[in-house]
């Protein structure tokens, strides 16, 4: 599976667990705040997502633009300038939403909080069940990586 493969697939569950927090939320938060409970939960849910999708287009466009080089400098600015840019965001909407009338600020943060840890786990497990190979470079094609015939261990 390729690292494209993978962060498509990171999406693609992410997506799945934006919806579903989105309804439990949405449920949570009218039984708390009625409309604005919902309004929250959504907004939660929305930053959440918007972050997982600035990670993972982040990491395809830097892996695109060093030429699959994860070791690179081009790899590393662009990566970092994703995650600043993330940082610098949430500061500022933290700052803009976090004093709307309309924002009721514990289910909002409750959605974030459940968005982000079930994030971490999707990128977990599809990470872990990639079976990407640690050691990149090819074994030998006549030993396949085992001594040669009649060497001693």
């Amino acid at each position: 599976m390729t690292t494209t493969q993978i962060m498509q697939r990171i999406l693609l569950w992410g997506g799945v667990l934006a919806a579903g927090v989105a309804v439990v939320g949405g449920i949570v938060g009218w039984l708390l705040a009625q409309g604005a409970g919902i309004a929250s939960a959504l907004v939660g849910t929305a930053l959440a997502i918007v972050f997982c999708m600035l990670t993972a287009a982040s990491l395809m466009f830097a892996l695109k633009v060093s030429k699959g080089q994860m070791i690179s400098g081009a790899f590393f600015g662009i990566v970092l300038g994703g995650w600043l840019l993330k940082f610098v965001l949430f500061i500022v909407l933290v700052f803009v939403i976090g004093d709307q009338d309309w924002l009721h600020r514990g289910v909002a943060f409750g959605t974030l909080v459940a968005a982000v840890i079930g994030s971490l786990v999707i990128d977990c497990v599809v990470i872990a069940g990639s079976r990407q190979p640690v050691i990149d470079s090819d074994a030998d094609d006549e030993t396949q990586g085992r001594p040669a015939s009649g060497a001693r261990a």
